[in-house]
């Protein structure tokens, strides 16, 4: 969604919205839409400048990110 490059679902990070937040959803089993992003800081800065995940996710004004960015900041960090 944020850089707009092509992967396989099980290499992406689902974001779902609850009550105006941006959650990840690593299992993907949280109901609701979701938009799928790469799990890098990079793709996930993109997204959030160009306005994506509302568009998205089909909610209304801004979505708070911070969440998302927290596990995308571990993910980094468990990366090798």
């Amino acid at each position: 969604m944020g850089c707009r490059e092509r992967a396989a679902k099980r290499d992406l990070l689902r974001i779902v919205a609850v009550e105006g937040v941006c959650v990840p959803d690593h299992r993907g089993t949280l109901p609701g839409r979701g938009a799928y992003v790469h799990p890098a800081s990079v793709c996930l800065d993109l997204a959030v400048r160009r306005r994506a995940f509302p568009r998205a996710l089909k909610a209304p004004g801004p979505l708070d990110t911070a969440d998302v960015r927290r596990a995308v900041e571990a993910a980094a960090q468990a990366a090798p």
